[in-house]
Order: structure tokens, then sequence, then C-alpha cells
């Protein structure tokens, strides 16, 4: 399984970035996504997740409301919008296929995931 991440990049707070996810060598559409981020000095800490097939996406409590998860499954494709970018939303961004066997209250936990892709960087500037 590869997943890479890319649209990462450098914005103004109050920007806008789009992440996309591509995924290969799984069936796509039979699992939940997710996307982690980490800060400088800091632990990889939940953002996002989607679950298959009906697609009800999961947000951490600081990007409710200006991140939107989604998701193509005829693309193998997971996105996240973000929007009202700050600068404490600058990290590197990952995006994590989940385990078959993951129930839906721990999409929050990265021992939920069982394939990583590279990492994005996204820089937000004040």
């Amino acid at each position: 399984v590869q997943l890479q991440a890319s649209g990462g990049g450098l914005v103004q707070a109050g920007g806008s970035l789009r992440l996309s996810c591509a995924a290969s060598g799984r069936t796509f559409n039979g699992y939940a996504m997710g996307w982690f981020r980490q800060a400088p000095g800091k632990e990889r800490v939940f953002v996002a997740a989607i679950t298959s097939r009906a697609g009800r996406p999961y947000y951490a409590d600081s990007v409710k409301g200006r991140f939107t998860i989604s998701r193509d499954d005829s693309k193998n494709t997971v996105y996240l919008q973000m929007n009202s970018l700050k600068p404490e939303d600058t990290a590197v961004y990952f995006c994590a296929t989940a385990k078959a066997t993951t129930i839906l209250s721990t999409l929050r936990a990265q021992s939920s995931y069982d394939y990583w892709g590279q990492g994005t960087l996204v820089t937000v500037s004040s």
C-alpha cells in the first residue's frame, strides 16, 4: 500500500490550502482514511478522519468548522480542505489508511492506522 500526500506549502494566516492523498495497493473504498499532523517539536496528533462508504467525517476540535475532509473513491484519493488557516496549523500533515478492523470510536487513535504517507509540510505565516 502506498499513500502519496501533496498540496502543502506556504500560506498567509486566513488563507486556504487543499491537501490530497492518493492511495494505491488496496481497495480504497473499503477503508476509513485519516489525516494527522506533527508540529515542530511536538507529537503527531489527529486532525480528521472519514469513514468508508458513508463518508462520515470526524474532526479534532482545533480544526472543526475550518477544515473539511472528503474522499473520491473513483480516484482513490482523500482530501483535506483547510480554510481560515492559523499559524498554529503549521505542521507536517500525514495521511493514513485505517486498519480493516478499526471501529468508529477509535478513528482518532494513531494505532488504528496501518499505512502512512510521507507527509506534506504546511506553513502558515502570521
